[in-house]
């Protein structure tokens, strides 16, 4: 049964994806500036989205900003280390992904980036050594809510807290938030997502093939 939360999170995912629909259709015109490959798993979207200003803290402590994923092709989760089953399962099939495109070259390979939503309960070392475990290039940050929103929002996500059930200590809330994986190209725009279920062996050779496309 939906809570009234998840719900909310859903009608708020659909009005997110209703508005990303409409200015594709009635701004996305233009004919694209590059001729990408065909892809399975990821879906782009035409033209690439310029995302707002933001600022993360990465596992590590250091800053998340903008600059720092230019470069990478990157695939965006959310989901936080308490999560039972949807985030380990993503992560899983994620690490398969990278595994298969390991070959690539560092300074181009494919990215993963863990963010979690849930800064009271998720440190940055907790949510490092959580995505490390997965594959160590997945990187991992976080932020105060309000930035994490502004973060979300711009990318068409959604997140939500859900209180503890009756008779559970507070501190056992969990956590709704979209499934969907981001999608940013190398200049760090919004070009596109991926939606459950994961095909890992379809996501590697798209995004094998996306960045040998978009290689000097």
């Amino acid at each position: 049964m939906f809570t009234r939360t998840t719900l909310l999170v859903l009608v708020a995912a659909l009005a997110a994806g209703l508005g990303l629909w409409a200015s594709q259709r009635y701004f996305g015109a233009a004919p694209p500036a590059t001729a990408w490959p065909a892809t399975t798993a990821v879906r782009l979207f035409e033209p690439a989205r310029t995302l707002p200003a933001y600022s993360l803290r990465q596992s590590d402590g250091t800053p998340l900003v903008p600059g720092e994923l230019k470069g990478h092709w990157t695939l965006v989760f959310l989901g936080f280390t308490y999560c039972p089953d949807v985030c380990p399962t993503t992560l899983a099939e994620l690490a398969r992904a990278q595994k298969q495109w390991e070959a690539l070259p560092e300074s181009t390979r494919p990215r993963v980036l863990f963010v979690s939503v849930d800064p009271e309960r998720d440190s940055p070392d907790r949510i490092g050594e959580y995505a490390h475990a997965f594959h160590r290039d997945t990187l991992a940050a976080t932020a105060d809510v309000p930035a994490l929103e502004r973060f979300t929002r711009s990318l068409s996500l959604v997140f939500a807290k859900v209180p503890a059930p009756d008779g559970a200590p507070p501190e056992q809330y969990t956590m709704d938030h979209s499934a969907t994986l981001a999608v940013l190209d190398p200049q760090g725009r919004m070009a596109g997502v991926v939606q459950p279920p994961l095909d890992p062996a379809a996501i590697s050779a798209d995004l094998a093939a996306l960045t040998r496309a978009s290689a000097p």
